[in-house]
């Protein structure tokens, strides 16, 4: 193979960032690593004509979807304020459809997922994406097994992301797949973004959505539990180092945390063994006992509650290791 085709697909009010995430990264990676096998990238739209993005900017598609035939190595989707009509138009739907069959993979970013949907290619499939449309794609596709939570889903060759710059964590594990992690670290360097996140990490994660507690004491001990799952995390322990009791200790989590101790230490916990997971080879009886679950046992018991599957089927569905 001489090139790997990458082709994104735009629409009226699709998403700038939706489809520059993908573009630029694919650029910085053939420019950074001199890859054997580059990238090609093509932006495509119905008719070929321009793409008038939900910012009101405008891309010029460099090829027709509708005459664009394969083999692809990667169809990608974008998502956008247009994804409702898109994926009730018919003709691009089909194309789409037809396209896919031509891939090695398929993914969307955000609710491109809807047109993905449309199209049939996530029928039976994990698939998530952006965490405010994930009701529409459940009640529109019944058929999807929608989850609302994670940064990106892979299920066999098709892959779905959250939304928006979510599309970056996709295209490096593209890059870590298709070149191996140095090249997508480098690519990440020079993105100035985050490096190996992992794709289970949770849209609306504690990591990521909500800033620090204001409350000194409550900081001091959220940055103690995620830098020390494997630590003694129970209310009186952590009461004995704020020097608190745990009836106070349990008022200040649920004012400023909105939960108990027990409750946060546990999602804690869990989201470090979710990065664990996708990142290291530890037998899942090692990820327990780094991230302070006395058994493998207690870890699918709590990851079955976050995720909804078992430690193992998460690894083998988010693992950025291509699939042989």
């Amino acid at each position: 193979m001489g090139e790997r085709l990458m082709v994104v697909v735009g629409y009226d009010s699709a998403e700038l960032l939706d489809i520059a995430c993908v573009t630029t990264s694919l650029a910085m990676a053939n420019g950074l690593g001199e890859p054997a096998v580059p990238y090609r990238v093509s932006v495509v739209g119905p008719g070929g004509g321009p793409i008038v993005c939900g910012s009101g900017l405008t891309l010029q598609s460099q090829q027709s979807l509708e005459r664009l035939t394969g083999p692809l190595d990667t169809l990608i989707v974008s998502g956008g304020v247009g994804f409702d009509r898109a994926a009730g138009d018919d003709r691009l739907v089909g194309h789409v459809r037809r396209l896919a069959r031509e891939s090695r993979r398929v993914a969307s970013v955000c609710t491109g997922a809807g047109v993905l949907a449309a199209a049939g290619l996530l029928d039976g499939r994990r698939a998530t994406t952006h965490w405010r449309f994930a009701p529409w794609l459940a009640s529109r596709y019944p058929e999807v097994v929608v989850d609302p939570a994670p940064i990106y889903v892979r299920d066999g060759n098709v892959y779905t992301a959250a939304g928006i710059t979510s599309a970056l964590d996709l295209t490096l594990a593209f890059i870590e797949e298709d070149h191996g992690p140095e090249l997508a670290r480098q690519v990440a360097r020079d993105l100035v973004t985050y490096l190996q996140r992992p794709g289970g990490q949770a849209q609306m994660s504690l990591f990521t959505a909500a800033p620090p507690p204001r409350n000194d004491l409550v900081r001091a001990l959220v940055e103690h539990i995620t830098a020390h799952p494997d630590h003694d995390l129970s209310i009186e322990a952590l009461a004995a180092r704020a020097g608190v009791t745990p009836r106070h200790l349990t008022r200040l989590f649920t004012e400023h945390l909105g939960q108990a101790p027990g409750r946060y230490v546990r999602q804690a916990r869990t989201e470090a063994a979710a990065q664990l997971l996708v990142s290291t080879t530890l037998p899942v009886t090692g990820v327990a006992a780094r991230c302070g679950f006395g058994t493998a046992e207690s870890l699918r018991q709590a990851f079955t509650g976050r995720f909804g599957i078992s430690p193992a089927r998460y690894r083998e569905t988010q693992s950025r290791r291509p699939a042989h």
